[in-house]
């Protein structure tokens, strides 16, 4: 008889989703503190889009522990697709946050109102931005060496709001000293704009891996390079195909060997390739079709 299973560990990924949640929540109550300092349209605007980092960290939580579960009979490939709809609906949100904060600008740029005692507010705002870059670098390292769509996403997604919010407090520092509150609502407007460009690459990249995109470039170069090395043994590699979900990588292709070469050569020749890209690419899933030569393509020319 044996006693309960240990409970499933929280992945690195699912932890740092989880920190972002937090960092989020504490930037959005900082940028709402700004905005009640200074009643600035474009600080608020800057803190509707903290509003959207909340909920993009809790979609983010919720797409990585649906990634992390195991290959099973009615999904035989696994479930890391799932971080390429965190990142989809985080576009979708980024795309309604614009428009929430075009329909807050837009009037009051017919009628500019002044910005009231700014400096204590922007420096609240600047705190949270600070707190905002460091994170996004952060996701950024983490999310490249962890190959996690959602995090990347969520980094970009911080990344652009740090970028917003240092747009914001020129903008509102030039409204005070120019004389020129119409500059506030102006300025919220261009975060609006600048808003839905960063929603529109993460859904579009997002979209590319649900769609089952290629590899860029240069890993599939890398790919290739391993194949020729250590391909010894086999005449010729072809009909080369990659696609990415989540972290992992697949990649499959078609492998001509001898006629008269036994099973157990050909098995060798598959292991090791596979241990060889696997090496590298830690998650990959390789698929080997092997073919006798009589399929071969280039005329014993190792190519793919």
């Amino acid at each position: 008889m044996t006693g309960p299973s240990a409970p499933p560990q929280t992945s690195p990924a699912t932890r740092l989703a989880l920190g972002s949640v937090v960092v989020a929540v504490v930037v959005l109550g900082l940028k709402f503190v700004a905005y009640g300092l200074t009643g600035s349209v474009a600080l608020y605007s800057d803190a509707l889009e903290s509003i959207i980092n909340v909920a993009a960290a809790v979609a983010a939580v919720i797409a990585l522990r649906v990634a992390a579960r195991p290959a099973d009979a009615g999904h035989p490939y696994g479930h890391t697709k799932a971080e390429y709809f965190s990142a989809v609906a985080e576009g979708v949100l980024i795309v309604l946050a614009a428009v929430s904060i075009a329909r807050e600008a837009w009037p009051v740029l017919f009628n500019p109102r002044p910005v009231d005692a700014p400096f204590a507010g922007l420096a609240v705002n600047l705190g949270a931005s600070v707190l905002n870059a460091l994170w996004a670098s952060v996701l950024l390292r983490r999310g490249r060496a962890l190959r996690s769509p959602a995090l990347l996403a969520d980094g970009r997604h911080v990344l652009s709001d740090v970028v917003t919010s240092v747009g914001v407090l020129i903008g509102v520092l030039a409204a005070r000293f120019t004389g020129l509150p119409v500059l506030d609502p102006l300025l919220a407007l261009l975060v609006a704009l600048n808003i839905l460009y960063s929603g529109w690459h993460l859904v579009r990249d997002s979209v590319g891996g649900l769609m089952d995109a290629a590899v860029d470039a240069q890993t599939e170069g890398r790919i290739r390079a391993l194949l020729s090395e250590h391909g010894e043994g086999a005449l010729e590699m072809h009909d080369l195909r990659t696609r990415h979900a989540g972290r992992v990588t697949f990649i499959e292709f078609h492998m001509v060997v001898p006629g008269d070469m036994t099973v157990s050569g050909a098995h060798a020749i598959c292991d090791r390739l596979e241990d060889a890209l696997r090496a590298e690419m830690p998650d990959a899933n390789v698929t080997i079709h092997v073919e006798p030569q009589e399929q071969a393509k280039h005329h014993g020319v190792l190519v793919l």
